[in-house]
């Protein structure tokens, strides 16, 4: 029985990092990241990178844990997280896509000093956490996780240690891509991080699209349902 829930746990937790982490994509979102936090010191750069994982974490665990529950609280579906998402998605794709350079990445950031513990907690949230990281692609999938959670205590049990295992790795590989992000972007040199933010930045404004296409394709065919069938 040990052997068999220990199986379980481990294919739950698979699954859960198979589907989390093509879509977080933590190193296709590192030069976006680096360029949100240019201002910052090297150190501050690193206490970012740790609070976005912190927040991933518990976002995802949410999401998989009572995600669907919340959604049918407020009366929200998932096309409508989708749309509303994946247009703010869409917005800063656009805005480092339409931005004039990428910005230099020093030992010394030009905004370390207006960067308080507080705000550094705000922008650690939004936008680098959400939509950023875990934006509605993320958080659909993770609510489609959870959403049909097995019967039995020890099975349930089991099933969220997995997701939780799941996603506690995903929130590593997010701390080690975006620690490491600048390191990276040096070696690149100026003009190979501009060209690798604004490809970055081109493949996240059409992730927004696809995400909003996702959702009203849902809602579109949700209304257009009961008039075929009938």
């Amino acid at each position: 029985m040990l052997l068999e829930d220990l199986r379980h746990l481990v294919s739950v937790a698979l699954i859960a990092i198979g589907a989390l982490l093509p879509i977080v994509d933590p190193l296709g979102g590192a030069p976006i990241y680096l360029a949100m936090v240019a201002g910052l010191t090297p150190a501050e750069r690193v206490r970012m990178a740790g609070l976005v994982a912190i927040n991933s974490f518990f976002l995802l665990v949410v999401s998989v844990l009572i995600g669907a529950y919340v959604l049918d609280f407020f009366g929200i579906s998932i096309p409508a997280v989708q749309l509303g998402g994946g247009f703010i998605v869409c917005t800063i794709g656009w805005s480092f896509l339409m931005s004039p350079g990428a910005p230099a990445v020093s030992d010394r950031g030009s905004g370390a000093a207006d960067a308080g513990p507080e705000v550094l907690s705000q922008r650690a949230f939004y936008p680098l956490t959400m939509p950023l990281t875990v934006g509605p692609g993320s958080i659909s999938v993770a609510i489609t996780l959870g959403a049909n959670p097995p019967r039995g205590l020890r099975s349930l049990a089991t099933t969220a240690i997995g997701h939780i295992l799941g996603v506690l790795i995903v929130a590593v590989s997010i701390y080690l891509c975006y620690r490491y992000a600048a390191g990276l972007l040096k070696k690149l040199g100026k003009s190979g991080t501009n060209v690798l933010i604004r490809l970055a930045a081109y493949i996240l404004f059409c992730i927004g699209v696809q995400i909003m296409w996702n959702g009203l394709h849902t809602l579109i065919a949700g209304l257009t349902a009961p008039a075929a069938g009938s």
